[in-house]
């Protein structure tokens, strides 16, 4: 099923840099407007997408360029709620649709 080499999407250099990103982001978050959340997660998020491109499926891969990568990293659901919220359900919802065709009943 899977066309990777390695198991690894994530080497020690780049779990470190997401783990450090996703820590200081929790600390900065106590102080900065709650609509910040979202984003930093949404910038995680962008973060592990890039380094899991070269190693990906091509199922994974083709969501990982799909409504995700089109969503802005500095999206915030201060204007315009209710596009923003249908934007991370539609990132939601691909992303559900591709695990349960990769690991649902009658997956291959």
């Amino acid at each position: 099923m899977n066309l990777v080499t390695s198991p690894w999407v994530l080497d020690e250099d780049d779990a470190l840099e997401l783990l450090a990103y996703l820590t200081t982001a929790a600390r900065t978050q106590v102080e900065e407007a709650a609509e910040y959340g979202p984003m930093r997660l949404l910038t995680a998020a962008h973060r592990l997408a890039e380094v899991m491109t070269s190693r990906a499926s091509p199922g994974t891969a083709e969501v990982l360029a799909g409504q995700l990568a089109r969503m802005p990293l500095l999206a915030v659901p201060r204007d315009e709620r209710g596009s923003y919220l249908e934007e991370l359900d539609g990132i939601c919802g691909e992303l559900a649709a591709h695990l349960v065709s990769r690991y649902g009943p009658g997956a291959p």
